[in-house]
């Protein structure tokens, strides 16, 4: 297939996952990218195992962030190397990087400079603070941006200790917003003829992802709680024990939950004062919820999701990871592939063109791979 992005060049100068993701997406979608790493063991992500893949010693977690890339090895502490990466920038339209904060304006490679050098050049910084604050210079990791963008402080049961997410969230959000603002600084080079900075951070994601909790807190200045499974502004929308198996219930709307209480056995729960307004509901969420979990808790899950579902009440089991990867859903979606070369099976791009979905046409490179065909030499 015929992707978007192919004739577009990437400079992909970072590591871990933010930048790798935010060019990994990129080449997904037909961009060439070349991944510069450090003669000393490369991306550090390489040895981020087990599991491993194929060869026994390259991480499953970089294969699937580094697919469909080529590796050119420079080490950019010589003025020699840094000015390679130069002559590839000449002919690039975007570069990407994630390095430790300092570090591309002492071995002369930052965005001043870059950009006055190649004018059409998109430079995209992807920072753990931001380039600005007195938290500018901070390193910064996912588990430590969910902590300190009070993500954690929403996560969890009012009980428990505030709660990490196990997904790499602020990672992959960050990837994800250098790849839009990379895609829309295209457009307007488009129109402009001129590249520009684009500037994401983990800091910025994270407070992306509690955008309503801090909104309503600017508005009433009252913290939020924590839920545990449920939502603090919809309620009945969290898990409820069965017999066997757990339940997540989603009744979105006074509608959906009239229908949720007939399944119950409740249908006057529907017109209940107390409960048939969603914001009633929420005002009383401690005698509702309890009410729900009794009942619920004497039959077993497939009953449960049966009824509600014959009655167009939205819900889901709670599967665990080997019951997704079974799921005749995920086959259905086409997202899990083989890379080429007998690589491992890994989720792929979540975006299909024309209702196709990209495939990787290259494994995740070995460490220099490419520094010959890229550079005409061999790596150091």
């Amino acid at each position: 297939m015929t992707l978007p992005l192919e004739g577009v060049r990437v400079i992909e100068v970072g590591q871990a996952l933010a930048g790798p993701l935010a060019g990994v997406l990129l080449a997904d979608m037909g961009a060439d990218v070349i991944k510069i790493e450090k003669p000393d063991g490369g991306d550090d992500a390489r040895i981020w195992g087990p599991p491993f893949g194929p060869d026994g010693v390259t991480s499953l977690y970089f294969h699937s962030q580094n697919r469909n890339k080529r590796s050119v090895v420079l080490d950019l502490k010589l003025a020699a190397d840094v000015e390679a990466l130069h002559r590839l920038c000449e002919n690039a339209d975007i570069l990407i990087q994630n390095l430790r904060p300092g570090v591309v304006d002492e071995i002369g490679i930052g965005p001043d400079t870059m950009l006055e050098r190649h004018p059409r050049l998109i430079y995209c910084s992807i920072w753990a603070f931001g380039y600005q604050g007195p938290m500018r210079m901070k390193p910064g990791f996912d588990p430590l941006l969910q902590a300190y963008g009070a993500m954690m402080s929403v996560t969890g049961r009012p009980e428990d200790p505030p709660t990490f997410c196990g997904a790499s969230i602020n990672d992959k959000a960050t990837g994800m917003f250098c790849t839009i603002g990379a895609l829309a600084a295209l457009r307007l080079r488009d129109r402009t003829g001129k590249g520009c900075l684009v500037d994401t951070s983990l800091f910025d994601s994270a407070v992306h992802w509690v955008e309503g909790q801090l909104n309503n807190y600017l508005s009433d200045n009252q913290p939020p709680k924590r839920h545990g499974t449920g939502s603090g502004a919809i309620v009945p929308y969290q898990l409820f024990e069965t017999t066997d198996a757990p339940v997540c219930l989603a009744a979105g709307n006074d509608r959906l939950w009239a229908r949720c209480a007939k399944v119950l056995g409740h249908p006057e729960w529907g017109t209940d004062p107390r409960f048939a307004t969603s914001a009633q509901r929420v005002r009383n969420r401690a005698e509702l919820v309890p009410l729900i979990a009794s009942v619920m808790r004497h039959k077993s899950r497939a009953h449960w999701l049966a009824a509600l579902e014959e009655a167009g009440v939205p819900c889901s089991p709670v599967n665990d990871i080997s019951e997704l990867a079974a799921t005749e859903q995920l086959a259905a979606a086409d997202l899990v592939h083989q890379l080429p070369d007998g690589g491992p099976r890994v989720v792929g791009l979540p975006i299909s063109f024309d209702r196709k979905r990209p495939r990787s046409t290259r494994p995740a490179p070995t460490l220099g791979q490419h520094t010959q065909e890229v550079l005409g030499r061999p790596a150091k």
